[in-house]
């Protein structure tokens, strides 16, 4: 069964003249940010801040601080569940790349970055919520996050990635507002220093049947850690400036979406407790509507309900039921 499964990679230049596709997800970050009378000036200073922290963090032979730019594409993936070429959007994610200015050389950088799913939606959005409706204490349905994992790990492991990206993606997410971190003694020259979170959260749990670890740490001249999901090594299978152009992306996506967090006026301390209540912080110029994002994300969910999950329920199951990595 596992052999019908087909992706299709395409992509698309998240630049300044940036629209979003038809079948782009419109909770997708990207889209929000490139609607509206403010689109072109937002997405001008989204790229200006990730080129700015780049170059920031990458000041090694970088005098004037302007030797590199970052260069994203947003890359969509359909799955093709019977091999009829009837595919279904299921996963967007962030390829970047880094141009040298002094070289005159286009490097790869790093894949993942932002995730985007439908499946996510429909599991924390239409799953998760009508499980919990008339239930008096929070808990998770039996197998939560299960299809989607294996998904994932399928995928990864496809000639379809390994014919597009040299490595495994890295993921990099905002803190969990309902733990605390507390800071520790190491610390890497570009992830900066690692915090340890108290507790597992329900989206580490989920990132884990995907097959990723998750490790924090807050880079230099940062007020808050990221989280970092990743397969192998982070600390070693990647180059800095594959980190870097992780790091300066997605701090800046975060600055926009979390700006109580990331663009908080106090640093993190030695034990740290996110609050998206906090009134300590600064707003980007960048126009970003989190409450249709929250919307969408309902409806998204149901309409994978309607397309995916239910069309195909006895073929993914049986997959589901027969997949080994």
């Amino acid at each position: 069964m596992s052999n019908n499964f087909q992706f299709t990679i395409s992509s698309i230049a998240f630049d300044e003249n940036y629209h979003p596709s038809d079948n782009s997800r419109a909770t997708t970050n990207f889209a929000n940010l490139a609607r509206g009378e403010s689109r072109q000036e937002n997405l001008r200073n989204t790229l200006r801040t990730i080129n700015n922290r780049f170059n920031a963090l990458a000041q090694w032979d970088n005098p004037k601080g302007d030797r590199y730019s970052v260069e994203l594409e947003i890359v969509s993936v359909d799955m093709d569940v019977e091999g009829n070429g009837d595919a279904f959007p299921t996963i967007e994610i962030l390829k970047t790349y880094i141009v040298d200015h002094k070289t005159n050389q286009r490097i790869e950088g790093m894949v993942g970055n932002n995730f985007s799913s439908y499946v996510r939606d429909y599991d924390f959005s239409v799953l998760l919520l009508e499980h919990n409706k008339n239930q008096a204490n929070f808990s998770i349905p039996e197998g939560f996050g299960d299809l989607h994992g294996k998904m994932f790990k399928y995928f990864v492991d496809s000639n379809s990635y390994k014919q597009n990206f040299n490595k495994p993606p890295v993921i990099c997410l905002s803190v969990s507002d309902n733990k605390t971190y507390h800071k520790t003694e190491n610390e890497h020259p570009i992830l900066g220093v690692e915090y340890q979170p108290n507790e597992s959260s329900l989206t580490e749990q989920y990132f884990k049947k995907m097959g990723l670890d998750v490790r924090y740490f807050m880079p230099p001249n940062s007020v808050a850690p990221l989280a970092f999901y990743f397969f192998g090594d982070l600390l070693n299978d990647y180059t800095n400036l594959e980190l870097i152009s992780n790091i300066s992306t997605m701090e800046t996506f975060q600055k926009i979406y979390r700006p109580e967090i990331y663009n908080a006026n106090a640093p993190a301390g030695q034990c740290y407790k996110p609050s998206i209540n906090n009134p300590d912080h600064s707003l980007t110029k960048i126009v970003y509507d989190r409450e249709e994002r929250g919307k969408l994300a309902i409806k998204q969910g149901k309409f994978t309900e309607e397309y995916f999950i239910k069309p195909y329920l006895a073929t993914l199951e049986k997959w589901s039921a027969n997949y080994a990595v």
